[in-house]
């Protein structure tokens, strides 16, 4: 059975969940894609080569209600199933309820752990051994629809960031879970599962507070909010009134006495700072009005120490 498909998404995940929908053979009837900045956006990209009609709105509610031309534009195009591969707008029931098939969306963590829109960060923070992906179909809850693909067995491993656990991980195993899903739902044998309240979890997004480094944790807990933060927002620290951030890290367990972040040296292009536990291998930082770069060229000398955020 071949399906209309509308596609709310961006960046190359969205771009290549549509390429492989469009050559697996249903039609892409839509692509609603964030409004255009200062980097071309690979789906819209995508979109505007094949011809497929292409939105880009900000938003899709006007205080609080939806916008009833958008959902007009929407019902126009008479799609039979939403794909929402990696999108940040929040849509209204009569664009995501529409279709006769409903809405998919993608989250990367084995609902329902980990809902939220800062998911990856979040396991990788608070130290998940493994994770997965799933699609489900979205309902009036952050995260909760019923399940209708899972894909789990995938390891994070002690120098996982949050853009490796994506990218060289979940990325390929979503496009699979995806294309699992719509073909699914195209033969009618789509198996939704209600999701279970046992190990359900909500995290927030990851800003400038949850980012902050605290010296007094242990030198793991540090270690893996740098990891988790890695590469937005960037886990911070103080440096006499400036913000440090850093990036790259490396636990290495055992005995250390100075003050925790302290700078101890570099080895290489990495700058070795003193924890609770151990000693942190940063690969990267970013100070106030500069770029990132190795952090042993980032002027910080041995003997500072860096404050809690």
């Amino acid at each position: 059975m071949s399906l209309r498909i509308a596609i709310f998404g961006q960046a190359a995940f969205g771009r290549d969940v549509a390429a492989r929908v469009a050559a697996s053979g249903f039609e892409v009837v839509g692509v609603y894609a964030p409004p255009e900045g200062r980097r071309p956006d690979p789906l819209a990209e995508l979109a505007e080569t094949e011809g497929w009609p292409l939105f880009r709105h900000k938003r899709f509610r006007r205080r609080g209600e939806a916008i009833p031309e958008l959902v007009s534009e929407y019902h126009a195009l008479g799609a039979e199933l939403n794909l929402m591969p990696f999108t940040t707008v929040i849509l209204p029931p009569e664009i995501v309820e529409a279709p006769d098939h409903g809405s998919l969306c993608f989250h990367p963590s084995l609902l329902p752990a980990f809902r939220g829109g800062n998911a990856l960060a979040w396991q990788i923070i608070l130290g998940a051994e493994e994770t997965g992906v799933t699609v489900f179909r979205p309902d009036e809850g952050v995260d909760t629809g019923p399940i209708v693909v899972q894909r789990g067995g995938i390891a994070i491993d002690a120098l996982d960031t949050t853009a490796s656990l994506y990218f060289e991980k979940l990325y390929p195993v979503g496009l699979e879970a995806i294309d699992e899903a719509v073909q699914a739902v195209a033969a009618g044998r789509a198996d939704l599962r209600v999701q279970p309240e046992e190990g359900a979890s909500f995290q927030g997004l990851v800003g400038e507070r949850e980012s902050a480094i605290d010296w007094s944790l242990s030198g793991e807990r540090v270690d893996r909010l740098i990891r988790g933060c890695d590469p937005q927002p960037g886990a911070h620290a103080r440096l006499e009134g400036e913000t440090v951030r850093l990036y790259s890290s490396r636990f290495r367990s055992g005995q250390e006495t100075s003050v925790p972040g302290t700078v101890l040296g570099s080895e290489g292009e990495a700058l070795l700072l003193s924890t609770h536990g151990g000693i942190l291998e940063v690969g990267k930082i970013r100070r106030d009005g500069d770029s990132k770069k190795p952090a042993a060229h980032g002027g910080l000398r041995p003997g500072q120490c860096l404050g809690s955020a």
